[in-house]
């Protein structure tokens, strides 16, 4: 090494050209993250997000040296060291699910998806911290307690994924896998400044993850940049057998996102405002987010967009209300998942609940606890919700079709970044939070969150694209054309790069 890497902000092609350069290996790369996960997470503003350092990282990174010393680059993740939500299972890391009781739980095999990143190369640096089986939009879990937000520390990072988010936002990672049911990847990276995506359900394997909504639920990346997260796409998108809900990979055979990394995207783009589903721009927690959005909406105007502003979906709270499947559905799907594993040390919601293993905060575990049912098959308002979601996809479609639409926009939040102080005073509930980023869990589309800028005083907002099914490739253009055009990432200072 001729000098040391600078890891702030770095990409995953900036460390590909370090290592062929030979300027970098992989075990250095792997050290220096973890020389700031102790400087940063664990010492400093101690931001909480990492739940367990991977003891095997610096192996992993020595084994990918070698190989890469008699061929090339093993995949396209070689060497990226990855933050990785604690809802994933890890074979040779323990997972949490963010639960103390499953503090000490070894799953015995990879998920489909580690299997898969690792296969193309990439080191599982770090898991990183979640709510209680993902079940709030906030950073506070019972394994290791507040995640902190890295551009203001008093304040959240949002969930579920807030562990990720906070990682990947303070360079503790090159990049980072959430999980986003209702938008537990989006609302964290509106939240952190980072690009995150919902891919349309089924088209990235949740074998091995815990559930929530299992129709709803899937992985995905976190990123700082537009063209990692298409990398970490086109390596993670396919077919599992295990996971009956992969074969619509079908539907996107032979898609490469990172071909859709073109920065004419916006150019002609058609885009639709949900301009009712911003916030009150007088009041002080609304009016900076919508004033930032419309800052992006300008810049996609001025690289070529046509802005359709407004446009409605009709009955939108509504159909919002008549979709959310949290209560009738999840404590099925989690009481499924601990039955499929022999060494559980639970073996329902309702022991969790009982035995008081969950952090006292999470009102919607509690709310699945004492009133989700144990059959949702058995009552009509389950089915009457399930078929509620395929109305609501219509409507959105429908909007689509009226104005000739490539993509919806609105905030993914209507708020800024709530305090942890009105979090623990219990002044925010999770299914009222104002989160717009269920519109496209409920309604069966994909999404991407891009970053809109920061506030007056330094508190990251997001923008968000709503796509058709199916369609991420478009998202990813558009996501990359505006990033391009907006530059929006800004690192925290609280985690600046460490002196040699």
């Amino acid at each position: 090494m001729t000098g040391k890497f600078e890891i702030t902000e770095a990409t995953i092609e900036e460390v590909h050209d370090a290592y062929e350069l030979g300027t970098l290996t992989c075990r250095e790369l792997v050290e220096q993250y973890v020389e700031r996960i102790e400087a940063y997470d664990r010492n400093g503003p101690e931001l909480n997000a990492i739940v367990t350092v991977n003891p095997h990282a610096t192996e992993r990174a020595e084994e990918l040296d070698a190989a890469f010393e008699s061929e090339e680059l093993v995949g396209p993740l070689h060497g990226i060291p990855m933050a990785i939500k604690d809802q994933v299972e890890t074979a040779e890391v323990r997972t949490t699910f963010g639960s103390e009781a499953f503090s000490e739980y070894q799953p015995s095999a990879d998920a489909t998806l580690v299997e898969k990143l690792r296969e193309a190369g990439a080191v599982v640096l770090a898991k990183t911290n979640l709510p209680d089986w993902a079940t709030s939009w906030f950073g506070y879990s019972s394994v290791l307690g507040r995640t902190k937000n890295p551009y203001a520390l008093e304040r959240d990072p949002g969930g579920s994924s807030s562990g990720t988010g906070a990682a990947v936002a303070a360079n503790l990672a090159t990049v980072g896998i959430g999980e986003d049911t209702g938008g537990s990847i989006r609302l964290p990276a509106a939240y952190t400044n980072l690009f995150g995506i919902r891919v349309t359900p089924g088209l990235l394997s949740r074998t091995g993850m815990s559930p929530l909504v299992v129709s709803q639920d899937t992985p995905g990346p976190m990123t700082r940049t537009v063209a990692d997260l298409a990398t970490v796409l086109d390596v993670a998108v396919g077919y599992d057998p295990a996971d009956e809900y992969t074969a619509v990979t079908e539907f996107v055979e032979g898609v490469s996102y990172t071909d859709a990394l073109d920065a004419s995207s916006l150019e002609g783009a058609r885009i639709g405002v949900l301009r009712g589903a911003f916030g009150d721009s007088d009041d002080p927690d609304s009016g900076p987010v919508t004033r930032l959005v419309d800052e992006a909406i300008g810049t996609m105007a001025e690289a070529g967009a046509a802005i359709i502003d407004p446009v409605e979906i009709p009955s939108l709270d509504e159909h919002i209300e008549r979709t959310s499947l949290y209560i009738v559905q999840s404590k099925r799907d989690l009481n499924q998942f601990f039955a499929a594993r022999e060494d559980a040390p639970v073996d329902s919601v309702e022991e969790l609940y009982e035995s008081g293993q969950y952090h006292e905060i999470l009102d919607l575990l509690i709310g699945i606890a004492e009133d989700g049912p144990e059959d949702p098959e058995s009552d009509p308002e389950y089915w009457e919700r399930v078929a509620a979601q395929m109305s609501f996809q219509r409507a959105v479609l429908t909007v689509y079709a009226d104005h000739d639409l490539d993509v919806l926009l609105c905030p993914d939040v209507q708020v800024v970044p709530p305090t942890a102080a009105s979090i623990e005073a219990g002044e925010l509930d999770t299914l009222t939070f104002p989160t717009n980023t269920v519109i496209a869990s409920q309604s069966g589309c994909c999404a991407v969150s891009m970053p809109a800028g920061l506030t007056d005083e330094g508190l990251p907002v997001g923008v968000e694209l709503i796509g058709k099914p199916y369609d991420e490739s478009a998202l990813v253009g558009l996501a990359y054309a505006y990033e391009q055009k907006a530059t929006p990432r800004r690192p925290p200072e609280t985690a600046p790069a460490l002196e040699d």
